[in-house]
């Protein structure tokens, strides 16, 4: 295993064959600043952000690079609401590391390019759905709306330029409506979209982690459409300027194993990790726990060849939102220091990028009572069905019950699920959409509620 400094000289090398830069270049004064991006209400870059702040695994990890003889390090954190801001302030070089989503992780790429100095690379995923479940569209609980195609002519809210904007964008577009004369698409800061769908401005909001469950766990809104429809990999990943890379080596691979331990953490302790990261996040622990617990969002750093080749793909939505320059994303995306980073600890990096594997293992289907600090899982919805009658008859709360959509394999909500018994087997949706195909291709299943579910449901 290479020793700090060695590996730091090796990143170096790498670093600076990219950027052109000097080893003069890269000098500094006593203390060695890095200044983070992060969105700390966006569940799936907690590993690279809230949980990874919390934690202080990179301040730890730099504190024991002075200690061997390197500089002071000053770590400032910089939290916005989506990626778009982070990019402006990485093209201003005022930002060295970011994370962000797929969509605004392009845009970071093309805006940057143009300066030798603020160009970035992407150096790592913090979290991903294979299927895309991580971006939904949302309405008012009383909308009549049962699918996307009764927004056709509507306002609706969405952060141009995120991940929820693309997954609108492709999902407009497959269901034949023109993403841009078809709707009326408010280009709206995720909280201010929700103010603007509970006020009645509009009449759906899209938007990525955590927007939707935290809407609909408040109930003032209710799930339109899943982006697992899609079956289209969405990520976020993380991104650092070249030019500070050459200069300060040793801090971007300070950062990615401090990644690697916020990863390993959740991975063991997902409750607790939720936990913490609602404490800094301000999310409910429960809405936060949807996305971090079993069946939810994969917490992995490798840049896995399906993730990137649709990336590659996904360019086509930056010609449609605007003037960008293209964008190599195979240069773009750059393994090295993530390899790096693995190889350090000892961890084989092809082996993980070969698992696909969530590895915050669990079937997803899950029972949380009020009161307890460890969970119930459920081998599926029928189960989770009979260990929600039972809790209940002991008269015990129910803090959250989560359920994986039985077409989609999104984990959702039991209770702002939708339901459909067939026989004394039960079936749950996170759309009707969804519950509808089912029901097309088992026309004897019948839609139930979810607390007449809970009732009839045999012991």
């Amino acid at each position: 295993m290479p020793t700090l400094k060695r590996l730091a000289a090796l990143l170096a090398a790498g670093a600076l064959a990219l950027t052109g830069c000097s080893l003069e270049d890269a000098a500094t004064g006593d203390t060695v600043r890095v200044v983070i991006g992060y969105q700390s209400k966006t569940i799936n870059t907690v590993t690279a952000g809230t949980l990874l702040r919390a934690q202080g695994y990179l301040e730890q990890r730099l504190a024991r690079l002075t200690e061997d003889g390197g500089p002071a390090y000053e770590v400032e954190w910089q939290d916005y609401d989506t990626g778009a801001p982070i990019t402006a302030q990485m093209v201003a070089e005022k930002i060295d590391i970011g994370s962000m989503g797929d969509y605004p992780l392009l845009i970071n790429g093309s805006r940057t390019q143009a300066n030798e100095r603020s160009r970035t690379a992407f150096l790592s995923v913090t979290g991903y759905n294979a299927r895309g479940a991580l971006n939904m569209v949302v309405v008012p609980p009383d909308s009549p709306a049962t699918g996307l195609p009764d927004l056709a002519g509507k306002k609706i809210s969405a952060s141009v330029g995120s991940a929820g904007h693309g997954t609108l964008v492709q999902a407009l577009t497959r269901a034949g409506i023109d993403p841009v004369t078809g709707v009326e698409v408010l280009n709206q800061q995720p909280q201010v979209g929700a103010s603007a769908l509970e006020s009645g401005q509009v009449s759906g909001l899209s938007q990525f982690v955590a927007w939707p469950g935290l809407l609909v766990f408040q109930d003032k809104a209710k799930l339109l459409y899943d982006g697992a429809e899609l079956n289209v990999p969405t990520f976020h990943g993380v991104v650092a300027r070249q030019n500070y890379t050459a200069q300060h080596p040793e801090v971007v691979d300070a950062f990615l194993q401090a990644q690697l331990d916020a990863t390993e953490f959740l991975w063991r302790e997902p409750l607790e990790a939720a936990r913490i990261v609602a404490e800094g996040s301000q999310l409910p622990q429960e809405v936060v726990y949807l996305y971090n617990g079993p069946g939810g969002t994969s917490f992995d750093a490798t840049l896995k060849p399906g993730l990137l080749a649709a990336f590659a793909d996904d360019m086509r939505y930056l010609k449609s939102i605007g003037d960008f320059a293209d964008l190599d994303t195979a240069v773009f995306a750059d393994d090295r220091l993530i390899r790096a980073a693995f190889a350090a600890r000892g961890r084989d990096y092809d082996a993980a990028l070969a698992d696909t594997t969530n590895r915050t293992s669990g079937s997803g289907n899950e029972l949380w009572v009020d009161g307890q600090d460890t969970t119930q899982p459920a081998g599926n919805p029928t189960d989770l069905l009979r260990a929600v009658k039972s809790t209940r008859a002991q008269g015990k709360t129910i803090r959250a019950a989560y359920v994986v959509d039985s077409e989609l394999g999104t984990r959702w909500f039991a209770d702002k699920a939708v339901w459909l018994r067939d026989g004394d087997t039960y079936f749950a949706f996170t759309t009707p959409a969804a519950a509808g195909r089912y029901q097309q291709a088992h026309p004897a299943a019948r839609a139930i509620g979810y607390d007449q579910a809970v009732a009839e449901v045999r012991s």
